[in-house]
């Protein structure tokens, strides 16, 4: 059977990542950022990617990476999650980098995984993997159209395109145009990205790159949703136990430790559905089904977990200083992210072969 629990590499893993997010990602820089013009933490990036390694995680060795697997990638963004990171960690070092493996470019693959490039699909964030996307149209060897809804845009330097005739191009970010677009969550900031006889070299077909990108995406998605739902989970229980009223800790109140201990108890499910859609796409066992599984239940994990944060909090869970609003914008944000959930249900109901008389 499948050891889903943490390896003692993975737990050191953790315990690093937190700590630099700790000394480098409090709330506070992150809600000023999303204030600024540059939501982008590129030194925090920096000291993931070149300092660390981590945006290699999944590139082999042999072409430049650490020739880690999809279960270590998972515990980095369950740590992201927890601090709502503003780095482009799953568009470049899962998804990005998942399109590139598929299509074999390993000077681009060196490049992103030694953090001196950040590299983006540009598919809608909303799209899931099996749905179609749309396309930029060649013209006398240029590419030529527009793209929206493309996540961390605005801090690529280089872009993989789908054409119309089925291949995928990188392209120069210096080369497009690039307008950024209303974002729920600013953290992962969106844009509409256009192309004007943007030139770009073709380095394989599409359609399976961007299918292993988008699988390998909502499959992992579900571990930065479930760093959402822990951090929020224990926020309010340590908030609740030290809050007061009628002489009394809140948390003690039997209404709310229901709510917690249900809370609880969907935090943990997807715990499981997360580390096993990671492990399945290690493994390859199934992966199809493990995906649509932790993103049929992530969703509305990760949301009813800050929206219990928000209210558990009172007049403060209300407020601009408090982070609350960053998980809840998130874990709104993800919720469509890489297909909703009710089409990851769609999905798994094909798969298993589970449809309506």
């Amino acid at each position: 059977m499948t050891d889903l629990l943490y390896s003692e590499e993975e737990e050191a893993l953790r315990a690093v990542v937190r700590d630099l997010l700790t000394d480098h990602c409090d709330a506070a820089s992150v809600i000023a950022r999303t204030e600024s013009d540059a939501p982008h933490d590129l030194s925090l990036w920096k000291s993931l990617a070149d300092g660390m390694g981590l945006a290699g995680l999944l590139v082999p060795e042999a072409q430049g990476g650490q020739g880690a697997t999809h279960r270590e990638v998972a515990v980095v963004l369950e740590e992201l999650g927890r601090a709502v990171a503003p780095v482009p960690y799953l568009t470049s070092a899962v998804v990005a980098t998942e399109a590139l493996l598929e299509c074999g470019a390993e000077d681009l693959l060196a490049e992103l995984a030694s953090g001196r490039r950040i590299g983006v699909l540009a598919v809608s964030l909303s799209v899931a993997p099996d749905a179609a996307h749309k396309a930029v149209r060649l013209e006398n060897g240029t590419l030529h159209g527009e793209l929206t809804g493309i996540a961390d845009a605005a801090a690529a330097d280089v872009l993989l395109v789908p054409g119309e005739d089925g291949g995928l191009y990188v392209v120069e970010a210096g080369a497009v145009t690039v307008v950024p677009q209303v974002s729920l969550d600013l953290t992962r900031p969106l844009a509409r990205v256009m192309f004007d006889g943007a030139a770009g070299r073709r380095i394989g077909d599409a359609a399976p790159a961007v299918r292993r990108a988008l699988r390998a995406g909502a499959g992992l998605l579900a571990s930065e949703q479930l760093g959402v739902a822990d951090w929020t989970l224990t926020e309010t229980v340590r908030y609740l136990k030290e809050r007061k009223q009628f002489n009394r800790p809140v948390g003690g109140f039997q209404a709310l430790k229901h709510r917690l201990a249900q809370l609880w108890l969907e935090v943990v499910s997807l715990r499981a559905a997360a580390r096993n859609a990671a492990d399945a796409l290690t493994t390859g066992d199934d992966t199809d089904v493990a995906v649509a599984v932790a993103q049929a239940y992530a969703a509305s994990v990760a949301v009813h977990a800050a929206e219990e944060a928000v209210q558990l909090h009172g007049g403060i869970g209300m407020t601009w200083e408090h982070p609350a609003h960053l998980y809840l914008k998130r874990a709104k944000a993800d919720s469509l992210a890489y297909g909703t959930a009710g089409a990851h249900r769609e999905a798994l109901v094909e798969l298993v072969d589970l449809r309506a008389p």
